[in-house]
């Protein structure tokens, strides 16, 4: 009984390592490598993402506080800020051939490249 025992903890122990082995070995595979560097780089592209996002947030809320700070010492309220979206929409809705996101082509350009 205490050879079967000490049998089925060798092949139990046996097993494992040959998984970690071969583990192992697909990571040092261009493959593998080439996961592990996908991985790192999705993660960075989120790190740069979340950090975008709350020098965003920490933009909004200074102007909050400086748009506060005017108020008060001059008593005079400044007036809605436009973002940078609403001006480009605006500037599209002007020019309809922008409004696609394409340049309009002149005529004759129009006409060489087959349009």
């Amino acid at each position: 009984m205490k050879r079967l025992f000490w049998l089925g903890v060798g092949v139990a122990t046996g097993v494992t390592l040959s998984r970690k082995a071969k583990e192992t070995a697909r990571q040092a595979t261009p493959a593998g490598i080439a996961g592990n560097l996908g991985a790192a780089i999705s993660e960075l592209a989120g790190a740069i993402g979340s950090f975008g996002a709350d020098v965003r947030a920490g933009m909004a809320e200074r102007e909050e506080e400086l748009s506060d700070v005017v108020e008060r010492r001059s008593g005079v309220t400044p007036g809605p800020r436009h973002a940078l979206g609403a001006w480009e929409e605006s500037r599209d809705a002007a020019r309809p051939d922008r409004a696609a996101g394409r340049r309009a082509l002149p005529d004759a350009r129009a006409r060489r490249a087959g349009g």
